[in-house]
C-alpha cells in the first residue's frame, strides 16, 4: 500500500510540473507568432492594395504583444514584427539580384523595428502609454531614414495611407505627423479594447485610462477631418498643360541599360507620335513635356547621335522637354535631368542629390567585392551627388524635380517647394524591378507628397506606372506597365505653402523629443522601483 501511495503522489506532482512547461511555451510562442503576423498585416495595408485601415489592427495587436513586457522581450518581438512587415514589403529589391541583398536589407532594417519594440515595451507601463509608444515608432522611422548610408525610409507608415482618412494630416506636419496619427490610433484601439475587457471582468471602470484610450483613437480621426480644408486642387497661379512620356524599354531587368539607345529611341518616338496627334488636333498641345529618369542613358553632351535624337523630338513637339540623362562631367557620373529647349537645346540641369546605395553607388566596395564580384560589376562606377535643388522654369511654370528614389525622403521634396516649385515632377525608372509592387509603393509616396505640399505631382516612368496626381492626392490619369504611352492633362499651379512645408523637420524633432521624454521617464521609474526593492 505504501508503494502505491507513493506512486500516486509522484504522479500528482509530475502533472503540475509538466503543465507550467507547456503553458510557458505557449506564452512565448503566441506573442511571437502574433508579432510576426501583425507585421504581415501591416504589410497588407500597403499599396498596391487599398486596405490602409489594416494598419490600425496591426498596431493594436503589436501593442497587445508588447504592453507590460521587459525591454529585452520587446526587442525580440519587435524584430519579429519587423521581419513580418519588411520581408514581403521589400521583396522587390531581390527581383534582379537574387535573395541575398533582399534578405540582408531586411535583416538590417528590422533591427530598427526591434529597437522600437524595446522602446514601446519600456514606455507601455506609463500613463498614456499609446502617445509615448507612437512617438517611439516615429523616432525609429526618423533614424531609419538617415542611417546607414543616408537612410532608407521605405515603409514609413505614412506611405501606406494614400487612400486613407488620415491623409490630410500630411499637410499639417508631413509624414511624421501622418504616421504618428495612424500608430497612435492603432495603439489607442488596443487600449480601449483592453480596458473594456478589464471592466467586464472586474466591474470597475478606470475612467482616466479609458478617457486616454478613447482620445488616442478620436483625436487622430478628428484631426484628419479638421485638416481637410488644407487639401485643395484649385489653381492659384493659373494652369498648364503637361505631357508625361512613357517610352517603355526593350525588356525589364538590369540589362535594360545595355540597350540604352533603344530606350532613348522609344521615348523620342512616343514624343513624336504625340506631336503628330497634337498636329492632327486629337490632343491638346502641351506647354512642356516630361521624360522619365534614364530616358537617355547615352550622354547627349558627349554623343552627337543622342543629341540629334532629342533635338528632333523637341522640335517635333515644339515645347521644352525635361530629359532624364546619365552624364559624365570631369570624370564623374551624374543622374541628371536636362531642360531641353526646342530652339536652344540644353539650357539647365538638375543632378540627383539622394542617390541610391547599392544601385547608384556601392558603399564598402572592396568588402562587397570580396563576397561577390558580380555585385561590384553591376555598379562599375559610382554616381556623384548633386548639391542644389532642381527647379526648371518651363513655359513660365516652375517645376520641381524629385528623381525617383528621392521621393522617399522628406527633405528632397520640401527643398524644391521652398525653392519656388509650383508643381513637382518625379521622373523614375522602375524597369529594373519588373512588375513588382515597388512601382505602386513609390506611386503612393508621390500621392502623399502631393498632399503634404499641396502641389500637382507628375510621375513619368520609363516602363510604368506613369501618373498625373492632383494636389489633393487623387490620380487622374495613369498608364499600364511595360507599354509605350503618354499622358496629357491641364493641371493647376500652386504657390501657397502648407504648414508641413513651412515647419519642415520641426514636427519630427518634436515627436523624437516626446519619445525621448517617455523613454527617460520609463527608465527613471524602473530605476526608482529597483532601488525601492533593494531597500
Amino acid at each position: 500500500m505504501t508503494v502505491t501511495a507513493t506512486s500516486v503522489g509522484e504522479s500528482d506532482q509530475l502533472e503540475p510540473r509538466n503543465a507550467p512547461g507547456a503553458r510557458t511555451w505557449a506564452r512565448r510562442l503566441v506573442p511571437a507568432a502574433a508579432a510576426a503576423l501583425s507585421g504581415l498585416l501591416l504589410y497588407v495595408s500597403f499599396p498596391p492594395r487599398t486596405l490602409w485601415w489594416l494598419a490600425l489592427p496591426a498596431f493594436a495587436v503589436f501593442g497587445w504583444v508588447l504592453r507590460g513586457r521587459s525591454w529585452k522581450a520587446g526587442l525580440g518581438l519587435g524584430y519579429l514584427f519587423g521581419l513580418g512587415f519588411l520581408l514581403p514589403l521589400l521583396v522587390w529589391t531581390g527581383v534582379e539580384v537574387g535573395p541575398g541583398p533582399w534578405l540582408a536589407l531586411v535583416v538590417i532594417e528590422a533591427i530598427f523595428v526591434a529597437l522600437v519594440g524595446a522602446g514601446v515595451a519600456a514606455v507601455s507601463k506609463l500613463p498614456g502609454w499609446p502617445v509615448w509608444a507612437a512617438a517611439v515608432w516615429i523616432a525609429g522611422e526618423a533614424a531609419r531614414a538617415r542611417v546607414p548610408f543616408d537612410g532608407f525610409p521605405w515603409g514609413k507608415i505614412a506611405f501606406g495611407q494614400a487612400d486613407g482618412v488620415f491623409l490630410p494630416l500630411a499637410a499639417v506636419g508631413g509624414t511624421p505627423v501622418l504616421g504618428f496619427a495612424v500608430v497612435l490610433c492603432g495603439f489607442g484601439l488596443y487600449e480601449v479594447v483592453r480596458l473594456a475587457v478589464q471592466t467586464r471582468r472586474t466591474g470597475t471602470v478606470r475612467r482616466a485610462a479609458a478617457a486616454v484610450g478613447l482620445l488616442c483613437v478620436a483625436v487622430p480621426v478628428v484631426g484628419a477631418v479638421a485638416a481637410r480644408p488644407l487639401v485643395s486642387d484649385k489653381a492659384e497661379d493659373g494652369s498648364v498643360t503637361v505631357a508625361a512620356i512613357q517610352g517603355n524599354v526593350p525588356r525589364a531587368g538590369l540589362d535594360f541599360n545595355s540597350q540604352r539607345r533603344a530606350v532613348l529611341d522609344y521615348h523620342a518616338r512616343e514624343t513624336e507620335r504625340l506631336a503628330a496627334e497634337v498636329k492632327a488636333g486629337k490632343v491638346a498641345r502641351p506647354d512642356f513635356v516630361l521624360w522619365p529618369e534614364n530616358s537617355s542613358d547615352i550622354d547627349p553632351f558627349a554623343n552627337p547621335d543622342a543629341r540629334a535624337v532629342i533635338d528632333k523630338a523637341a522640335k517635333a513637339i515644339g515645347v521644352p522637354i525635361s530629359v532624364g540623362g546619365v552624364v559624365e562631367r570631369d570624370g564623374k557620373l551624374y543622374n541628371e535631368q536636362i531642360l531641353w529647349d526646342p530652339a536652344k537645346g540644353p539650357i539647365d540641369t538638375y543632378d540627383k542629390r539622394q542617390i541610391q546605395p547599392f544601385g547608384e553607388y556601392l558603399p564598402l566596395r572592396s568588402f562587397i567585392g570580396a563576397i561577390n564580384k558580380n555585385w561590384t560589376a553591376m555598379v562599375r562606377q559610382d554616381f556623384s551627388r548633386g548639391t542644389e535643388p532642381g527647379v526648371f522654369t518651363m513655359d513660365g511654370a516652375k517645376v520641381g524635380l524629385v528623381t525617383c528614389y528621392e521621393a522617399a525622403f522628406d527633405w528632397t521634396v520640401r527643398s524644391e517647394v521652398t525653392d519656388g516649385a509650383q508643381m513637382i515632377s518625379v521622373p523614375s525608372n522602375n524597369a529594373t524591378f519588373d512588375r513588382s509592387e515597388m512601382t505602386y509603393q513609390q506611386l503612393a509616396m508621390s500621392r502623399v507628397r502631393a498632399v503634404e505640399h499641396s502641389r500637382t505631382v507628375t510621375v513619368p516612368v520609363t516602363s510604368g506606372v506613369s501618373a498625373m496626381i492632383m494636389p489633393d492626392g487623387k490620380i487622374t490619369q495613369k498608364t499600364g506597365m511595360f507599354v509605350a504611352d503618354s499622358l496629357v492633362q491641364k493641371v493647376p499651379l500652386r504657390s501657397s505653402q502648407t504648414p508641413a512645408t513651412r515647419l519642415g523637420v520641426l514636427p519630427e524633432i518634436a515627436l523624437v523629443l516626446v519619445a525621448a521624454g517617455g523613454l527617460g521617464w520609463a527608465v527613471g521609474t524602473g530605476l526608482r522601483g529597483r532601488r525601492a526593492g533593494d531597500v
